[in-house]
């Protein structure tokens, strides 16, 4: 078994990110719905488990068919799509990934989100926690982004938010700036 752990510190607090990420979501969700693809959701409930206590469980199937090059359309289902199962517990969420195509493929992601600069190292209490694993920081202001990514207003080196006047991020930001926040994976 593969095992990273990622880091994305942020300038901003987990309630904050929590509103903003509920908006990004249906946002997303309707850009991608377009010509009969896009997000369909299967099921959309309150979900109570015994450690996490209660959250929001949410199925949905994203069809892919017409984003794949033309060799792949040709050996692949014509329904084709990817299953995500979430499990909501905000600041914690579980989220599986299967594929119609090839159903013994799985992606499990935890992601807790915490008021820090990315200095717990003992986030996750798991069955994994004792295995080896390769901790990445992501760095939302000085990682490259390739150039047909890239877009001049959205880099954080030369953002400041008139609402909240927060910004601009110098080099080291992580250490230096308030509120600051981070989504382990």
């Amino acid at each position: 078994m593969l095992l990273k752990e990622y880091r994305i510190c942020m300038p901003l607090t987990v309630e904050e990110y929590r509103i903003g990420q509920l908006y990004m979501i249906s946002k997303h969700s309707h850009e991608q719905s377009d010509r009969g693809e896009g997000v369909e959701v299967v099921q959309n409930e309150p979900y109570e488990d015994p450690a996490h206590g209660k959250g929001q469980f949410t199925e949905k199937r994203v069809y892919l068919n017409s984003k794949l090059p033309s060799w792949a359309r040709a050996v692949v289902p014509k329904i084709f799509y990817v299953t995500e199962k979430a499990w909501n517990y905000y600041p914690y969420t579980i989220t599986e990934y299967t594929c119609s195509f090839l159903p013994k493929f799985s992606i499990h992601i935890e992601t807790k989100y915490e008021d820090n600069k990315g200095s717990n190292d003992h986030i996750f209490d798991s069955e994994a926690k004792d295995l080896e694993r390769e901790v990445c920081f992501v760095d939302i202001a000085y990682d490259e982004v390739p150039d047909r990514y890239y877009k001049e207003s959205e880099d954080l080196r030369y953002f400041k938010s008139e609402k909240t006047s927060r910004g601009l991020l110098p080099e080291g930001w992580r250490d230096t700036q308030q509120p600051i926040m981070c989504s382990y994976k």
